[in-house]
């Protein structure tokens, strides 16, 4: 009568251990989304209180990605293959783009982007509250199957 207790017991605990560090792993993987949110927001927020203080016609601009610029000094580019392949790899310089926007639709992105920080901080406190809770109950569900067992 041992034997199937000690094995039930067995798998109880490794189905507890894989839980507790899949558990472990997505509350790790929560925790640096919301730090990185939470850094966004910050960003986001001292951004707006400088833009609040400029005039309305300051001229403003959004970051929108990056491209790359080859300058090449070589002129028979179309005739020297391996040469043009060599001055375009190492030429590329890299430059960010910008678009011109005003202030009143930056603060406005910069809302949004505060606001949309927020739900998912919100979503994924929500989201580890919850696996806490569950590995929290298989513990207890283990320590109930203990208990019942010395009571035998």
């Amino acid at each position: 009568m041992a034997a199937p207790v000690d094995l039930e017991l067995k798998k109880a605990f490794a189905e507890l251990q894989a839980k507790m560090i899949d558990t472990q792993q997505k509350v790790k993987l929560a925790d640096l989304q919301i730090e990185q949110l939470s850094r966004m927001k910050k960003h986001a927020n001292l951004t707006q209180a400088e833009i609040t203080s400029l005039p309305n016609t300051t001229r403003m601009y959004e970051g929108a990605g990056r491209m790359y610029v080859h300058f090449c000094w070589c002129k028979s580019c179309p005739e020297c293959k391996f040469f043009t392949l060599f001055i375009v790899l190492t030429t590329f310089s890299l430059f960010s783009r910008f678009i011109l926007q005003s202030k009143d639709e930056i603060a406005n992105q910069l809302l949004e982007k505060q606001k949309t920080a927020d739900e998912k901080i919100k979503e994924l406190e929500q989201k580890k509250t919850y696996l806490e809770r569950s590995v929290k109950d298989a513990e207890d569900n283990i320590r109930e199957m203990l208990m019942s067992r010395r009571a035998q």
